[in-house]
């Protein structure tokens, strides 16, 4: 019964050899690591069970692994991974309410899995739970086109599995929403779940028109609808393939026929042969449609550059200019430094440990010096002890960052800029080497001593400018390479934002203005729908995103309407666990977009970036967050959720005094976990709920909780008291 299940189970014993992609780098279809996950397991013990896992076993054997894990490393990093294995293990012994349960632990920790996503959904539909399967149904599908394929599956092969998956997800959900239509009286309920049931059998079959259970149950949201042409059509189909539902089919097809033809005019023989052929040529044009369909080519667009905009825009082109997003990244200026070149040292040997949002530096017993930090002749420099013994001296020639820390690189002779090893935290007035804190095990830049070598993994062509300059492309058609990469404007500049101008520029210039869409260039963000708006700040403030060249080497925007792109998302399991919690939550702002796309605020409602933050926002050293409401911070939510507006109204539903930290939305379900640069962000998945449950497993620290960010005195099973007390509140996803 549950054959499609084993479409996706392949993937799971090649889970292993998934990559650990740094946090903070490009991923890109030139540089997806594939080293294992399992190399960042400290423990050895739990490393080895963590492997026998993906060995192939007998069902019970699967189950039984899975669940020595989880009892013996109940706090691992890990668990998502186990209980997946048991629910799959579950699922092949047919225990489906407790493989349901292991699943339903496995999406709380990693919810962005379509590989599970899809058999959970398809057991809950034919268990009857209609609802389940249909929500699970559609994120699985949302999932499928947003992420690429785990790095374990061949490129050639991912699509056809991704096309397997849909049709199996689509099923799923064509068959909930024809079970839960059968549950409804007659009307206009009953009528839109037929309505979307046909669809989606419909969109099943376009991905697998050789599945004949798909084409049986179509048939009968077919006879649910009244249908009974159409109906006759899929279950002739399925009689002519002699499918286990093939004796089914016949007796639907003599009901129909006998209802068409109360007095036979026509013989059943016929009449199905015509059924059967109507359903084969209805697939054969299907087929051609789909392999007439050539994409669009793009229209050719121009960049004209940040100055174009200066003359009509002048008041927001002096904001923009004062903003860190003008500052990402420039030429040197000394007045532009904010680092401490005052004959400063830096020691290898040092360990910088940065936990709990705490910056700690533990000098090394071995430490020696590796690079000092000066200004000769009202120039800054950096001095390097190279291994041939001797000091090397580099100009800094570009400043990047204006805010919380500063980086600098240098312009060699040949035209690459590379970035130098240690950083400049303002908050903690130290130079750092800030890969050290965010890498994982084996990262080659975190280590000073390779800065030597001048290659990609110090190159800001191929490492930082995808972020921090406009219109990056290689002049040569390639990738992200050392050589050959070259930008527009320094920093992100009004075209990033607001898409190529230079159609909009001849337009205004010469008086011939036309009619556009919001999303034409510029792009009017107060018209586009919060996806697209949010999609934009997406091409810097998403870690995931994978990054293909265009057709003249684009890198960083897309010669065509939507220039911002539809990039692909590299699966979040395939990143170093540095940059997650152990409940699932992401850990490192890099993942800021990412944990936004988790809120129902953004899923079911209309919020973006800009609701919050002003990306034009000047002062950029007063207001480095840009946020809109810096003094009412309550209004970035009351604006939506106005029955939380007013000191009584707040201090009822926050069980804090109405003036207090306490009851600021923020407090609550943005609260400051995220690591940024050595200090700590709000998290932005904005419905988080305090989940004492979590915190008890795994600890503060692997499972922050908003309540005991102020209440340090206090414990897990006093936020869970308290909380029990408290009228009953929807709980996160978590």
């Amino acid at each position: 019964m549950f054959y499609r299940l084993r479409v996706v189970g392949f993937l799971l014993w090649s889970f292993i050899f998934s990559a650990a992609q740094d946090i903070d780098s490009v991923p890109s279809v030139q540089k997806r690591n594939l080293a294992s996950i399992a190399d960042e397991i400290a423990d050895s013990a739990e490393r080895s069970a963590f492997l026998q896992l993906f060995k192939p076993a007998a069902p019970a054997e699967m189950r039984a692994r899975a669940e020595a894990f989880q009892a013996r490393f109940p706090q691992s990093a890990f668990l998502a991974q186990a209980y997946e294995v048991a629910a799959r293990g579950c699922f092949d012994l047919g225990e489906y309410e407790l493989g349901l349960s292991y699943a339903q632990k496995s999406l709380v920790l990693l919810p962005e899995n379509p590989l599970l996503l899809v058999p959970v959904a398809d057991v809950e539909a034919r268990q009857h739970l209609n609802s389940a399967a249909i929500a699970h149904a559609r994120e699985a599908l949302d999932d499928l086109d947003r992420f690429a394929g785990p790095a374990s599956v061949r490129d050639e092969d991912w699509p056809n599995v991704k096309q397997q998956l849909k049709s199996t997800a689509n099923f799923a959900k064509g068959r909930a929403q024809l079970q839960a239509a059968l549950t409804q009286p007659m009307g206009e309920t009953r009528r839109e779940l037929l309505k979307n049931s046909e669809a989606s059998l419909l969109e099943a079959l376009h991905f697998n028109n050789q599945d004949l259970e798909i084409a049986y149950v179509l048939g009968l949201a077919h006879v649910s609808s009244g249908k009974a042409m159409e109906a006759s059509s899929s279950f002739a189909a399925v009689y002519r393939g002699g499918s286990e539902f093939a004796l089914k089919a016949l007796d639907n097809l003599r009901a129909i026929y006998r209802l068409l033809y109360p007095k036979p005019t026509v013989s059943f023989e016929t009449f199905a042969q015509q059924a059967g052929d109507r359903w084969a040529a209805a697939l054969q044009n299907s087929n051609k449609a789909t392999e007439k369909q050539v994409p669009a080519r793009p229209a050719a667009v121009s960049y004209f550059g940040s100055d174009s905009c200066r003359a009509c825009h002048a008041a927001i082109y002096q904001h923009w200019s004062e903003s860190g997003m003008s500052k990402m990244f420039r030429p040197y200026a000394s007045q532009n430094i904010i680092g401490d070149f005052k004959n400063k040292e830096f020691y290898l040997g040092d360990e910088p440990e940065y936990r709990g949002g705490k910056l700690e530096l533990k000098r090394g017993p071995d430490r020696h010096l590796f690079a000092r930090m000066a200004v000769r002749e009202n120039r800054h420099y950096f001095d390097i002890l190279q291994s041939d013994g001797k000091w090397h001296s580099y100009p800094v020639d570009y400043t990047i960052g204006s805010k919380f820390e500063q980086a600098y690189a240098t312009k060699l002779p040949n035209g690459e800029i590379h970035v130098f090893p240690i950083q400049y935290n303002v908050l903690h007035k130290q130079w750092i080497n800030f890969w050290k804190v965010i890498d994982g095990p084996g990262s080659e830049r975190a280590d000073p001593r390779t800065w030597e070598r001048l290659d990609a993994s110090t190159s800001y062509q191929a490492i930082c400018a995808v972020c921090h300059t406009s219109q990056l492309r290689n002049a040569k058609g390639g990738g992200f390479d050392v050589n050959n990469v070259e930008f527009k404007e320094p920093g992100i500049d009004c075209e990033m934002c607001h898409g190529p101008s230079g159609g909009h520029v001849i337009e205004m210039s010469e008086h011939d203005y036309h009619p556009k869409e919001p999303l034409d260039p510029p792009v009017n963000f107060h018209k586009i729908d919060s996806r697209k708006s949010v999609a934009i700040c997406a091409q810097c403030h998403m870690q995931s995103a994978i990054r293909n060249s265009g057709p003249n080497g684009e890198l960083n925007y897309v010669s065509s309407r939507e220039f911002f792109g539809n990039r692909l998302r590299q699966p979040f399991g395939e990143f170093s666990r540095k940059g997650f919690y152990k409940d699932g939550r992401f850990r490192q702002t890099t993942f800021i977009v990412e944990a936004l796309e988790r809120s129902q605020c953004f899923k079911k409602a209309d919020l973006s970036c800009g609701n919050c933050h002003d990306p034009h926002s000047r002062d950029s050293a007063s207001s480095p967050t840009s946020l809109k409401f810096r003094d009412e911070p309550d209004l970035m939510c009351t604006g939506c959720h106005s029955q939380f507006r007013g000191a009584a109204a707040i201090s009822r539903h926050s069980h804090h005094s109405a003036a207090s930290e306490g009851s600021r939305c923020v407090s609550c379900h943005m609260p400051r976990i995220m690591d940024a640069l050595l200090f700590r962000a709000s998290y932005h998945q904005i419905d988080d709920i305090p989940n004492a449950e979590m915190t008890k497993r795994f600890g503060q620290e692997e499972s922050p909780n908003a309540c005991l960010l102020c209440h340090t005195e206090k414990n897990a099973e006093w936020v869970g008291e308290k909380m029990s007390g408290w009228r009953p509140l929807r709980t996160s996803a978590r």
